[in-house]
């Protein structure tokens, strides 16, 4: 019998405060890791939690402060959870986001076995310009030195990390996280039909390209409308530019954390429509190929890995491209063509939660 782990989780906002991929990451990953037996711990954000319990569902947490500021207070609470980590007996840290690759000398140096979970290209992300960029990429350059072992998302990633770093990675996937609903509340809603509308799912940032498939959208022929769910927790003038573009035919619906609802707006869409230009393997892709939605997305080496064996359409990021890939996807559609599709086992949380178990026990074995 495989022995129990103490594991530390350091980096995300905390459990259960879902707000990207890497709190879903630590949501999923950290309640099987306890239904397996093992002693988890979640560092969190203390500002985020009005309630701080001690424990939710079997995990530990410990609410660390910050200093809050709009780009800064994520980092300064994970050096504060790092500090603290110091001091604890545990068997492996699992770290997320590569901006906490400096503060990785501090287990380093205690000795401490760590992984980190490295995520997307950061250092190219339009809101991280000039030393927010310079010090993504030095700090992901930093996690491939600190840490014993590193875990990208995708093969594309690890390519990069290969090519960049001159370091090679575990690839790890993340998981769906839709249900099984037949509540179609969130459709009354909004007055919605089935399969009367195309879906974006994403937060209202430049990388995500949701202002330029809303204009595109409405320059096209398409008689569907455009739902658009997400938003970003701060005043934002890109963000503000989308909103601005709100009505009949375009929907903006905020922030949806029931995933019930998010199923239902997923399932009974007409085609999925994904802007995302950086990162590996994109949480809401999964959860649009677990439901085998029709799917037009942005031509980069990350999509077309994801959407590998799932025929699909591809647009450039420009107007027209955009603007003929609807209309060329609206003329070919045929529900049909996808329906032996099913979503590879890579993107389902218990095969996930089983290779990081492999990962932590090759780190109390002292493979790197």
């Amino acid at each position: 019998m495989s022995k129990k782990l103490k594991i530390a989780i350091i980096g995300s906002r905390g459990y259960p405060y879902v707000y990207s991929g890497y709190e879903t990451l630590v949501k999923e990953l950290s309640e099987r890791l306890v239904k397996k037996g093992h002693n988890v711990r979640v560092y969190c954000h203390r500002a985020l939690f009005i309630n701080k319990p001690r424990h939710v569902n079997g995990i530990e947490l410990i609410y660390t402060p910050s200093i809050e500021t709009k780009f800064l207070s994520q980092i300064l609470n994970s050096l504060f959870s790092f500090i603290h980590i110091c001091f604890s007996n545990f068997d492996v840290i699992l770290v997320v986001n590569s901006a906490n690759g400096p503060f990785g000398i501090l287990t380093k140096i205690l000795q401490k076995k760590t992984c980190i979970n490295v995520d997307g290209l950061e250092w190219l992300r339009p809101k991280w310009k000039g030393l927010g960029s310079m010090y993504f990429s030095f700090a992901s350059k930093l996690s491939t030195i600190f840490f014993d072992k590193i875990i990208t998302d995708s093969f594309k990633m690890n390519e990069i990390y290969k090519k960049r770093f001159k370091k090679d990675s575990t690839v790890i996937a993340y998981g769906s996280t839709m249900t099984n609903t037949k509540d179609k509340t969130i459709l009354k809603k909004y007055n919605l039909e089935e399969k009367s509308y195309y879906l974006i799912v994403g937060r209202l940032i430049p990388d995500n390209n949701s202002n330029l498939i809303c204009k595109s959208f409405l320059k096209s022929k398409s008689k569907q409308k455009l739902v658009i769910v997400g938003d970003v927790p701060y005043e934002d003038i890109y963000a503000k530019m989308i909103k601005s573009m709100a009505s009949d035919k375009i929907i903006l619906t905020g922030y949806i954390n029931c995933q019930e609802s998010l199923t239902q707006l997923y399932k009974n869409c007409f085609g999925y429509i994904h802007g995302h230009e950086f990162g590996g393997t994109n949480p809401t892709m999964i959860n649009a190929l677990d439901l085998n939605c029709e799917i037009i997305a942005l031509d980069t080496s990350f999509n077309r890995e994801m959407l590998e064996n799932k025929k699909s359409t591809f647009f450039k990021k420009n107007s027209i491209s955009i603007l003929n890939s609807i209309n060329s996807f609206e003329k070919t559609y045929n529900p049909l063509k996808n329906s032996s599709y099913t979503i590879s086992k890579k993107y389902n949380w218990d095969y996930i939660t089983e290779q990081y178990c492999l990962v932590f026990y090759d780190l109390m074995k002292g493979i790197k």
